[in-house]
């Protein structure tokens, strides 16, 4: 038996199997009804006295934003700004709702940027995982990998990132399937190491 949390399991699998197999260095982002991240070093799921809390970073807001936020103990985290009952809030509408033109989306990807630069900068992944019913929305990523580009201002001129910013910053391989992908994993290592 193994017990970790679901985008643990999700960023697991997604290394073993998915979008970033073979890799030892996962940030794997779930942006949904929430924002939760999980976090593969050294192949090695990430923790300390507790899960990493991510999605409740307070991240720098985006020119001229004025929405609160809707996170019950911070406002505008990135949970309180990026996730699909923010997006509600925020618009009225679900994020499968929103017309890929809509103004909302240069806030939400802002938001998202500035969360994927902080994780670069600190972690140093060899690769960025998001995913979740938000980014079911594809269009957000190329704002979002302009955007770490662009907060990233030249610095970390790593050629993965630089010139192969598409493949550093990837939707899930195994799509929905991960959480459960990686929670079969977990269950599958637990038991390997008895």
């Amino acid at each position: 038996m193994a017990v970790d949390t679901d985008v643990a399991g999700a960023a697991l699998a997604e290394a073993t199997y998915g979008a970033a197999a073979g890799e030892r260095d996962v940030v794997y982002f779930t942006v949904g009804t929430g924002v939760g991240v999980g976090v593969l070093s050294g192949g090695r799921l990430v923790h300390g006295i507790l899960h990493p809390e991510f999605g409740h970073l307070r991240v720098r807001r985006f020119p001229g934003d004025d929405f609160p936020g809707i996170c019950p103990y911070h406002g505008d985290c990135l949970e309180g700004l990026s996730s699909g009952p923010a997006i509600r809030a925020r618009t009225g509408r679900s994020a499968e709702a929103l017309s890929p033109d809509d103004p909302a989306w240069a806030a939400v990807a802002d938001a998202l940027a500035e969360a994927v630069t902080a994780a670069v900068l600190l972690l140093a992944p060899a690769k960025v995982v998001l995913g979740g019913g938000v980014m079911k929305q594809r269009h957000l990523f190329p704002r979002l990998r302009q955007g770490v580009l662009d907060k990233l201002g030249g610095y970390l001129p790593h050629p993965r990132i630089v010139e192969g910013i598409e493949a550093y910053i990837v939707p899930p391989g195994l799509g929905d399937d991960a959480g459960i992908v990686g929670a079969f994993e977990l269950a599958r290592r637990a038991r390997t190491l008895t």
